[in-house]
């Protein structure tokens, strides 16, 4: 019996907190209206991958995607992440959620043509992937301003649950609508998916930063040099952001998943759903069980040893063979690492960077977490076409080890970081 309560306390702490949900209502409505969006979006992404392989029958086709994509997410990253510290950042997320449900709009008008021209679908691709770019660090600007800094990491947590629970339902629901209905429908539900979002966004309070020194905002090209200027020899920093991209460019494999569904698993899409869905049940999980992270103050060795077990269950899915089961194990396992690397490195970047540069410096991370999957889809594309998807694969978890290595050996400060230390 005396037992019994520290059990239950110690159950407490490793649960995510939920406090950011009790004390901010605009972090409730951004929240659940990304949630619903993100199924939707999630949805989608199962769509054109499947879409453009049936067309194509070839993975480099698939992972040329993510280099249209790629494109606009950088110039508008770069060129539009100021804006975000100079303007209402609720009218900038309106218009964001506006330009993403265009393009799924246009993905549904070409899955009702039967065969579109693939330049349609690539045109779809790269809108979405530039208004994500506005739309994901407006939104992050937006909670970093709502929260107390103590809940910042409480707040990351949920959002990546959100994100990654919006990961599990969006791909496997994907699978089975693209197998039983068909793509008009896949890109149906997500054009109506972001109805939610936009109410969202609609109902916030005006976000509207202000600089705390009183000074007058830096605009265009000076601005983008300001940001810039503030990451000079912050290698800690940088580095949360080069780990990241080491860890997406080589140790994404999502765009080898419709071959394997089709030559190695012999299956339809729903396969693709699956492997999709079990990176994120991983990231879920480990977001669920994250209670605990706000207790870390070694912060950077946390990010290594995550992204070390993230590149190596990608290595050991690339070697599973045809063994579904395994194969959904080892990714789950490198989603649960994905994950904490995640809130760490969201958490360092939240703490440390000041809130008239947290736009552009959060529209710089993005561009980092988001286009590093595309770079991938684009390396991993090639490589599957050039030797095998397995090939692909497991290069990719090895490169990804190494680059944790070099990262690790070239700025030995970063696993010494503790929580309050200079960035």
């Amino acid at each position: 019996m005396t037992t019994a309560p520290p059990e239950r306390g110690r159950l407490r702490r490793l649960a995510i907190d939920t406090t950011p949900f009790r004390v901010a209502r605009d972090f409730r409505l951004l929240w659940c209206g990304e949630l619903v969006s993100q199924v939707g979006s999630q949805i989608t992404l199962v769509a054109l991958f499947v879409q453009v392989y049936r067309q194509t029958g070839s993975s480099a086709a698939v992972g040329l995607i993510g280099l249209v994509q790629l494109v606009p997410m950088a110039f508008v990253s770069i060129g539009l992440g100021p804006q975000i510290d100079l303007r209402d950042r609720r009218r900038l997320l309106q218009v964001a959620q506006f330009g993403l449900m265009f393009a799924s709009i246009l993905l549904f008008v070409g899955a009702r043509m039967g065969n579109p021209p693939l330049a349609l679908l690539y045109l779809a691709a790269a809108i979405n992937a530039g208004f994500m770019s506005l739309a994901m660090p407006t939104r992050a600007a937006m909670i970093a301003r709502i929260m107390p800094a103590d809940l910042l990491p409480s707040a990351a947590a949920l959002n990546q649950a959100m994100w990654n629970g919006a990961a599990v339902i969006g791909p496997a629901l994907g699978g089975v609508v693209i197998a039983q209905l068909g793509l008009t429908w896949a890109y149906g539900i997500d054009v109506c998916s972001y109805f939610a979002a936009l109410a969202a966004a609609f109902l916030v309070h005006s976000q509207i930063p202000v600089r705390a020194d009183g000074a007058e905002a830096q605009r265009g090209v000076a601005a983008i040099r300001e940001g810039l200027h503030y990451l000079k020899g912050k290698r800690v920093l940088q580095s949360t952001f080069t780990i990241d991209i080491v860890a997406m460019v080589f140790g994404m494999p999502r765009v080898v998943f419709p071959a394997l569904a089709a030559t190695q698993f012999h299956r339809g899409p729903e396969i693709v759903g699956w492997l999709l869905s079990a990176v994120a049940i991983g990231a879920f999980c480990g977001a669920l069980g994250s209670g605990w992270v706000g207790a870390i103050r070694r912060q950077g060795l946390a990010i290594i040893i995550a992204v070390t077990v993230w590149g190596s269950a990608i290595v050991a899915f690339g070697l599973v063979g045809d063994n579904l089961g395994l194969a959904l194990v080892a990714l789950a396992v490198a989603g649960g690492a994905d994950v904490i690397s995640a809130v760490f490195r969201g958490s360092i970047q939240q703490r440390v960077v000041p809130d008239e540069l947290r736009g552009r410096l959060t529209a710089f991370n993005i561009l980092v977490v988001a286009g590093g999957p595309r770079l991938g889809d684009l390396e991993g594309g090639l490589v599957a076409s050039a030797f095998s998807p397995t090939v692909s694969v497991v290069s990719g978890g090895l490169l990804c080890l190494a680059g944790v290595g070099v990262i690790t050996l070239a700025v030995p400060r970063f696993a010494r970081w503790r929580t309050g230390d200079p960035p």
